[in-house]
C-alpha cells in the first residue's frame, strides 16, 4: 500500500491545522510532485533483477505484477509517476478512494455535500494512460452523497474481498491509495475496528506519510505486516 504524494489539501493542513479552503479533489503540490518522482525512481531500481518473494524488506527492488490507483487525481498522479518508470499499466480501482469520497464542506456549518467528481472525458484528457473502468461515463465517478466513516470501514472489507478475488498465488499488487483508507484497511485486517472511544472516534491511528510504502503478505489464513510507513526514498526535507 502506497499513500499518494502531498496534495494541496495536505499542505493546507500542514500550514494551518485546518481544512478551511480545501479542494474536493486536490492536485499535487510542487513538493508532492518531487516526492512522486523520488518514489517512481526508487521503485524502478533493480526492477528486472528484483526477487520480492525472497526479499521481505524489498532491499533489492519491488517488481510489482499489478499497479492500481484510486480515481482521485492525487493518487492517479502519484501512480503515474510509478507506471511511467516501470512500464506497468496503471489501473483505476474505485474501491480504494479516500474516506468521504468527493465532497465540498461548508466552512460555517461543516455540512458535507457529495459532488460528481471527474468523468471519463476528464481522465482521457489529463491522464490518457490510466486504465478506466468500463462503467465510467460522462457522469462523474463519484456522484453520490458524502461517505460516513462506518461505510468506509465496510468498503475496506469489500476491498479485501475484491483483492482476494482478483489476485492470488505469486501476484505482487501495489495500490496507490489514501491515509484514511489505509487506516480502515489495517483496522479491518488486525481487529482494530472496535477500538473507538465513546464518541465513535479513533483511539488508534496508524500513520502513513505521503508516498510511504507498507507491505503486507497474504497467505492461507494468515496476514503478515512486513513493514509500515517506509520512506527510504525521500530526503528528509521532502517528508510530509
Amino acid at each position: 500500500m502506497i499513500r499518494h504524494a502531498q496534495s494541496e489539501n495536505n499542505a493546507i493542513w500542514d500550514r494551518t491545522g485546518s481544512s478551511n479552503g480545501r479542494s474536493p479533489d486536490p492536485l499535487l503540490t510542487e513538493i508532492g510532485q518531487q516526492q512522486a518522482r523520488h518514489l517512481g525512481q526508487h521503485i524502478a531500481q533493480n526492477w528486472h533483477q528484483a526477487d520480492p518473494d525472497n526479499d521481505a524488506h524489498n532491499r533489492l527492488g519491488f517488481r510489482f505484477s499489478h499497479l492500481y490507483s484510486s480515481l482521485m487525481v492525487r493518487a492517479v498522479a502519484t501512480g503515474t509517476a510509478i507506471a511511467d518508470r516501470v512500464g506497468l499499466p496503471l489501473v483505476a480501482w474505485e474501491t480504494i478512494h479516500e474516506t468521504g469520497g468527493i465532497f465540498e464542506r461548508d466552512e460555517e456549518t461543516y455540512e458535507r455535500t457529495g459532488l460528481p467528481g471527474p468523468n471519463r472525458a476528464y481522465f482521457e484528457a489529463h491522464h490518457p494512460n490510466l486504465v478506466l473502468p468500463d462503467s465510467l461515463g460522462e457522469a462523474g465517478w463519484w456522484e453520490r452523497p458524502y461517505e460516513p466513516r462506518v461505510q468506509a470501514m465496510e468498503r475496506a472489507k469489500r476491498f479485501l474481498d475484491e483483492l482476494q478475488q482478483r489476485h492470488g498465488g505469486d501476484d505482487r499488487v501495489a495500490i496507490v491509495t489514501h491515509g484514511g483508507f489505509f487506516v480502515a484497511v489495517l483496522r479491518t485486517l488486525f481487529g482494530f475496528a472496535t477500538l473507538d472511544n465513546e464518541e465513535g472516534e479513533n483511539r488508534i491511528w496508524l500513520h502513513a506519510h505521503n508516498t510511504s510504502i507498507t507491505r503486507l503478505n497474504f497467505g492461507e489464513g494468515r496476514v503478515d505486516l512486513l513493514y509500515l510507513n517506509r520512506l527510504d526514498h525521500l530526503p528528509t526535507d521532502l517528508i510530509t
